[in-house]
C-alpha cells in the first residue's frame, strides 16, 4: 500500500507559494510515497518536481490542474502542456493521448471551478477517477455528492489536500494498493480502482491563510501584468 498525494500547487501557480523543494520537503517528512505537483495551467514546476523527487525518498508523478471550458481537471502521468480552454471531452482526450489519467477534483463545488454543473454525468463518468475527499472544502456536503456518484457509477476514487502551501501536503491522502513504486503502477493501480482515501478538512486558519496568500498574489500579478 502506497500513500500518495495527488493535489498539491506549487509557487508557480497564481494563488500558491512555496517552491517545488518545501513540498517535496514537507512529503517526505510525512511519510508519503508519491506526490504530484498539479499547478494551474502550468507543467514546469512539476516536471522538474518529478524529475528530483527520487532524492527525497519519493516517486514523483508529472502533471498539472487545468482549466477546461467545463472546470478543473487534474491531469496525472503527462509531461507537455494541456492547454486551458478546451472543452470537457478534448481535455480528457489530450490527457489520454499522452498516456496520462483524469482525475475530476472538487466536481461538484461550482465556486471552485467543479465540472459538475457545466456537464452531463455520463461525461462525468468518463473520468478516469473522481476526486471524492478534497480536504479545502468548507462543509463536507461537495465531498459526500462527489462520493456517492463515484459509488455509484463505480468509478475510482482518489483524495487530495489542495494544498496551496507545503504544510498541507498530506493533509488528504490515496493509498494505493500497489506494490509497484513507480509512476506507472500507481496511476494503473487508481484507474483500476484499488484506492482509498484518507483525510481531514483544514483547519480553519490556514484555509483563510491560503485563501488570504491567494488573493494577495493574484492582485500583485495583475498589476505587474499591468506594468
Amino acid at each position: 500500500m502506497l500513500s500518495v498525494e495527488l493535489h498539491a500547487h506549487s509557487s508557480l501557480s497564481y494563488d500558491a507559494r512555496d517552491p517545488i523543494e518545501l513540498l517535496l520537503e514537507q512529503a517526505e517528512a510525512v511519510g508519503l510515497d508519491a506526490l504530484a505537483v498539479t499547478d494551474h495551467d502550468e507543467i514546469d514546476a512539476s516536471l522538474q518536481a518529478a524529475d528530483i523527487a527520487e532524492d527525497y525518498g519519493l516517486v514523483g508523478i508529472p502533471g498539472m490542474e487545468v482549466t477546461s471550458a467545463a472546470g478543473h481537471i487534474l491531469a496525472l502521468g503527462i509531461n507537455e502542456l494541456i492547454p486551458a480552454g478546451l472543452s470537457y471531452d478534448e481535455t480528457l482526450d489530450r490527457i489520454r493521448e499522452q498516456g496520462g489519467i483524469a482525475v475530476i477534483p472538487h466536481p461538484f463545488q461550482s465556486s471552485r471551478h467543479g465540472v459538475a454543473p457545466h456537464i452531463t454525468r455520463t461525461q462525468l463518468a468518463a473520468a478516469d477517477a473522481i476526486e471524492v475527499y478534497n480536504s479545502r472544502l468548507f462543509t463536507g456536503r461537495s465531498n459526500r455528492k462527489a462520493d456517492r456518484f463515484a459509488t455509484a457509477r463505480e468509478l475510482p476514487k482518489t483524495a487530495g489536500s489542495d494544498a496551496h502551501i507545503s504544510e498541507m501536503v498530506g493533509q488528504a491522502v490515496t493509498e494505493v494498493a500497489t506494490d509497484d513504486r513507480s509512476e506507472t503502477g500507481i496511476l494503473d493501480a487508481i484507474t483500476d480502482g484499488q484506492t482509498s482515501v484518507v483525510g481531514s478538512k483544514t483547519p480553519w486558519r490556514i484555509s483563510f491563510k491560503q485563501f488570504g496568500g491567494g488573493v494577495t498574489r493574484r492582485v500583485r500579478r495583475g498589476v505587474f501584468e499591468l506594468l
